[in-house]
């Protein structure tokens, strides 16, 4: 079987399972690391590609099948506020790249050093390892093709029943869940939600893998550095 990669990030980088023969789950500081491992995919819940103007095709394409999951899909910013470090700059930039003109949230903001760090290495060629994905997309799709009725958080605290239906559709769908070594991680470094979410990355990768991956939108839109622009589960 050849190994493949889900990827999350959480408060203290980037945390990775690892899915070939076996499985396993890894704490990585920077995702650079996670590139030199020797895997056919590499799938991260992250952007891979970045608009002009702010706003992709892929989430759009993404939030018309998530119904009250569609809210895990945010708008990326346009590829000059992404770059701002101060996050009344990266407003005032969005303003100008968007229409209508708008803000960008503090959750949003926040992510912006992890988007920097793959934009920084990514490439059209290293596109054919490494994916864009979205946990939710790949509950619904291993739910079949139905948005998962619970939420993982609820009020910013992990819900556990939201959390215990998502590991069920894994075990269901294929993923060797009750296989995965237990999390000694501290809750500050790496929340339950950001292992299952990296459990259902590994999930898509193993589907970008063997050629059954569903893409969103179905033809990609390229971005200004040859980038394709897609969300896959």
């Amino acid at each position: 079987m050849k190994t493949v990669i889900g990827v999350d990030g959480c408060p203290a980088g980037w945390i990775a399972v690892i899915w070939g023969l076996t499985v396993e789950h890894r704490l990585f500081h920077t995702f650079s690391d996670i590139v030199k491992l020797d895997a056919d995919i590499i799938a991260v819940d992250m952007p891979i590609g970045l608009p002009e103007m702010s706003g992709r095709e892929a989430e759009r394409a993404a939030r018309k099948v998530l119904g009250a999951r569609q809210s895990s899909v945010f708008a990326i910013p346009a590829r000059a506020a992404v770059m701002c470090a101060d996050y009344r700059q990266a407003c005032a930039v969005n303003l100008q790249h968007s229409d209508p003109p708008k803000k960008i949230a503090k959750q949003t903001f926040h992510l912006f050093p992890k988007i920097r760090e793959i934009d920084t290495l990514i490439t059209p060629d290293l596109q054919g390892r490494i994916h864009e994905v979205h946990p939710e997309v790949a509950f619904w799709a291993m739910n079949g093709q139905t948005p998962v009725a619970l939420a993982k958080k609820v009020k910013s605290q992990n819900n556990a029943s939201g959390i215990g239906l998502r590991r069920n559709l894994l075990r269901r769908s294929g993923f060797p869940i009750d296989q995965l070594p237990s999390a000694t991680y501290r809750k500050s470094d790496v929340g339950d939600d950001d292992l299952i979410d990296a459990c259902a990355c590994a999930w898509s990768a193993r589907r970008i893998s063997n050629g059954s991956a569903m893409c969103f939108p179905e033809i990609p839109s390229i971005d200004t550095r040859g980038l394709r622009m897609c969300i896959q589960a």
